[in-house]
């Protein structure tokens, strides 16, 4: 494929109102096999680190999934790329790209692959039913702390040696009931979300297939906003925050330094 094939592909996949760019760098990377800069709107590929064309088209769907996420925000300088939108975004091209035939799903046609997949799920309700029993132990750990009238968290740090995050999820999900089959990532995800109807959402989505990051990006309660200078404006607002907390910050340790120089 070229750099123009590999355009077109990617717009048959979804199209976008904003133009972009293909480049083939003709070069091989042991950092990252493609870029994309928002500023330019260029999607470079490093066209030779791969050994065939899925690995490059795969490499496409990425960088252009960036494309798509600037496009439907504001793309602000510095911001983290790679965030729960952006995975969710790439993730429903690749769908897109299969159901097109512009990408094959290995996982899905590939038997060995097929074959690991289906031994890794049969072990995932196993995995899920331990976190619901621990949750239960843990549950009752955290009443008889209570009748002692000792800390729970000095019992999860030393006596069992559990993280508190870990624990707490534990207990979401024995006390939500939530299905073992999804498996413990999943049921983790799940804990941490409070309201019920949601939480029917993301069971349903887990059992469908989708990732993680997808979920968690549909079940999201503030949706970013669609206005490119709302989105700018809340980052403006994030930015004068930290820097008014690093010039508070600094004129501690200025403060600090120059006493002890007078000591």
């Amino acid at each position: 494929m070229n750099q123009d094939q590999v355009k077109a592909l990617l717009l048959d996949i979804e199209d976008c109102k904003t133009d972009f760019s293909v480049v083939f760098t003709g070069k091989k990377s042991g950092m990252v096999n493609g870029l994309y800069k928002p500023l330019t709107r260029e999607i470079l590929i490093h066209n030779k680190n791969f050994e065939n064309e899925g690995q490059l088209v795969y490499t496409a769907i990425h960088e252009y999934a960036h494309h798509v996420h600037c496009e439907r925000g504001a793309f602000v300088p510095g911001a983290r790329a790679h965030t729960n939108e952006f995975w969710a975004i790439f993730h429903e091209l690749l769908e897109k790209a299969e159901e097109k035939g512009s990408y094959e799903n290995s996982f899905a046609t590939d038997p060995e692959f097929v074959d690991m997949t289906k031994r890794i799920r049969a072990v995932m309700p196993e995995n899920g039913r331990l976190m619901l029993d621990l949750g239960k132990l843990i549950a009752e750990a955290e009443a008889l702390c209570r009748k002692r009238f000792v800390r729970f968290e000095d019992y999860l740090d030393r006596a069992i040696g559990v993280p508190r995050t870990s624990a707490g999820a534990a207990m979401k999900a024995y006390a939500y009931q939530i299905p073992a089959d999804i498996g413990w990532d999943a049921m983790k995800v799940v804990s941490g979300i409070k309201k019920p109807d949601t939480r029917a959402v993301a069971i349903d989505a887990f059992k469908a297939g989708k990732s993680p990051e997808s979920v968690k990006a549909l079940v999201k309660s503030e949706r970013p906003s669609d206005d490119p200078k709302a989105r700018l404006d809340k980052e403006r607002e994030r930015l004068e925050r930290t820097i008014h907390t690093l010039q508070d910050r600094l004129a501690m340790v200025e403060s600090e330094l120059s006493r002890i120089g007078d000591d």
